[in-house]
């Protein structure tokens, strides 16, 4: 039975995976306001019931993506450390920025933040999930262990990284990831003296 149960449930997340392949293929032709459900379904040679065995309507497919994709990108975060690890960020190498490559390997769902009709909560929950990553998930020493008013701190730095991700995905990823994650090496630097990682806490 549970084999049965995996195959069917491989099957579903492969649907899923189709529908939501189509929706970002289809923003990026028409807007999402434009999107219909039929658009989605004939996108990914499926019938409409199949979309409706998955999803209420568009908004909730939509949802699902945001939230499946920004799942992920926090949890790419701790891939390269371990939890209670410090970091000398004179030490800092590219994995300890997996969140960029996790990125770059999601490129065709992250241009969607070139488009002003684009998936809804896009433009302001992406950054926020930086700033949840560097809250939750991150203790910052400041260079000389300066006093900082440490939630202005986390923001500044957050809101920064993610504006220099904005510009890197705007610019179509000129830039190798490592050469991105390189500059952004050499800009913690500058105001960061060591981190300990504490863990995800689901």
């Amino acid at each position: 039975m549970n084999n049965e149960q995996n195959t069917k449930s491989q099957r579903q997340n492969r649907t899923k995976a189709h529908l939501k392949q189509a929706l970002i293929e289809l923003i990026k032709e028409k807007g999402y306001h434009s999107v219909t459900v039929k658009d989605i379904v004939d996108h990914a040679a499926y019938n409409r019931s199949t979309f409706y065995l998955h999803y209420i309507d568009k908004m909730e497919l939509a949802e699902d993506l945001l939230v499946s994709m920004l799942q992920e990108l926090e949890d790419s975060v701790g891939k390269a450390y371990v939890p209670g690890q410090k970091v000398n960020t004179a030490k800092l190498n590219a994995p300890s920025f997996n969140i960029v490559s996790y990125i770059y390997k999601n490129q065709s769902f992250f241009t969607l933040i070139n488009y002003d009709d684009t998936l809804p909560g896009l433009h302001t929950r992406f950054p926020q999930t930086i700033l949840k990553i560097y809250k939750e998930q991150f203790i910052f020493e400041t260079i000389n262990n300066i006093p900082v008013n440490m939630d202005y701190f986390k923001r500044y730095t957050a809101y920064g990284f993610y504006g220099l991700l904005h510009t890197w995905i705007q610019n179509g990823f000129k830039e190798t990831p490592e050469d991105f994650i390189q500059e952004v090496i050499e800009l913690t630097k500058t105001h960061i003296h060591s981190f300990q990682y504490i863990g995800h806490h689901k």
